[in-house]
């Protein structure tokens, strides 16, 4: 009976804090996909310019995230033996690395603002629009650094609603100041594409000031003091970097082959920039739970390993995981087709970007479904065990070795239609499923990390 208590308790705890990271997954989108709708109805070449920002802004998420997981990791087992001490400790290095990234492509960014965009684009009208976005939308990369540490310190201690309402306070703010910013309403000037740079960093701004507040002031279970942020031991770093920074390089070589994928769309025709940021933004909001569903795995799988959770609960638990995942990218790639319809027609798009939008979603439909399964089972179930080197070593021969390559030779040797290059780019999250089965089946993942 007690075991079963456990067990009702574990899943209690999966479900509620996987809904909730879920929303507040889903308004941090929504601000997105507000930003996205907005800037399509305003200009459509001002759309791209946004679009191709959000490149850099996904290469600074996947490098602070990579260093989020790789702390809740550690963190996440130190929280099940009670050990708050080496939990701040290790927070601490998690802040100071992230704060190094953030800050190196906010400089990048200021100094070689075109030379970034051109990366991505060889459109002059795309470009232009780009720079005067990027301008602004630097400033944020610091904040959102800082913010998403000290949300993720918070989540590897199961406390997840506060990041839930910073983004549902943060999605207002952004609509407000998008409407009378992008169009010039209520007395404002109209300032196209420099005004949603300006709505997203006032509504980034708050976020910080709400979560430090929170951070300082009322939560109770580490209960944070600020020089705690500036002192840590060089065991820690050690610590990280052998187990963390197997998921910080994962995420890293990620958002550089997002980049990558990124440059392949952009010199293809205008509207496929467009296209692809469309349902690019569709995509996110339709994988909130999968990606919910992983961080959360990670937590509770690292904990129960941090309280000497038994091989057979262990085994239990991460098998009941695996298909609460499968359903997860059943029902997701369902919402995905009913949805899009009508989320596409919010755009004030051309023919042919609706043409290839269409297209596009209905091939992330199908590749959903692996997402839901290997990014959960990999980076939750596998990297919470304490085996994060293997998630590195896959992600980089299939992202690498089989996709970018594919999709060049798709885009610029046999010139197929855009839709297949951009399947090609997607096919690795049906192909990694196999791996991620047979890994999780056996079980060498389990180990720990925590001293």
């Amino acid at each position: 009976m007690a075991k079963k208590f456990k067990d009702g308790e574990f899943y209690k705890a999966f479900f509620t804090m996987t809904l909730t990271l879920a929303f507040q997954n889903l308004i941090v989108y929504g601000v997105n996909l507000a930003d996205s709708v907005m800037m399509g109805a305003y200009n459509e070449t001002a759309l791209s310019g946004v679009g191709i920002c959000n490149n850099i802004q996904f290469f600074l998420m996947m490098a602070v995230t990579g260093c989020c997981n790789g702390m809740t990791v550690i963190a996440s087992q130190y929280w099940g033996k009670n050990d708050k001490s080496s939990i701040k400790k290790i927070s601490a290095v998690c802040l100071f690395i992230s704060l190094a990234f953030s800050l190196a492509i906010t400089l990048f960014c200021a100094f070689a603002p075109e030379l970034t965009i051109r990366l991505f684009t060889d459109k002059d009208a795309v470009v232009i629009q780009a720079v005067e976005y990027l301008d602004i939308i630097k400033y944020t990369y610091i904040i959102y650094g800082i913010t998403t540490v000290l949300l993720a310190i918070l989540r590897s201690v199961e406390t997840v609603k506060i990041g839930f309402y910073v983004s549902l306070s943060s999605f207002g703010i952004n609509i407000f100041f998008n409407y009378v910013l992008i169009y010039g309403k209520l007395g404002f000037p109209e300032m196209g594409v420099r005004g949603a740079a300006v709505a997203t960093l006032a509504a980034r701004a708050i976020e910080l000031v709400v979560v430090l507040f929170y951070v300082f002031a009322i939560d109770k279970k580490l209960r944070f003091r600020l020089t705690e942020f500036f002192r840590t031991e060089k065991q820690m770093f050690v610590d990280f970097f052998k187990t963390g920074s197997p998921l910080m390089l994962s995420s890293l070589s990620w958002g550089i082959a997002m980049s990558v994928q990124g440059a392949i769309i952009g010199r293809l025709v205008e509207s496929a920039i467009a296209a692809n940021s469309i349902a690019t933004t569709i995509f996110q909001i339709a994988t909130v739970i999968t990606y919910a569903s992983g961080n959360v795995a990670c937590v509770l799988i690292g904990k129960t390993i941090g309280e000497g959770g038994t091989l057979d609960l262990i085994k239990k638990r991460s098998k009941a995981l695996q298909l609460i995942f499968v359903g997860i990218g059943i029902v997701s790639s369902i919402i995905l087709l009913v949805c899009k319809g009508l989320i596409i027609n919010f755009y004030d798009a051309s023919p042919e970007t609706y043409k290839l939008t269409n297209q596009f979603i209905w091939v992330l439909a199908v590749t959903i479904i692996g997402t839901s399964y290997e990014a959960p089972a990999l980076c939750g179930i596998v990297s919470g065990g304490g085996e994060t080197a293997f998630v590195l070593k896959n992600d980089f021969i299939f992202m690498w070795l089989i996709v970018l390559p594919l999709s060049a030779l798709s885009a610029f040797v046999f010139k197929f239609p855009v839709v297949v290059t951009f399947a090609c780019l997607k096919s690795d999250q049906v192909l990694k499923c196999i791996v991620a089965y047979v890994k999780v089946q056996r079980y060498n993942w389990i180990k720990t990390v925590t001293r």
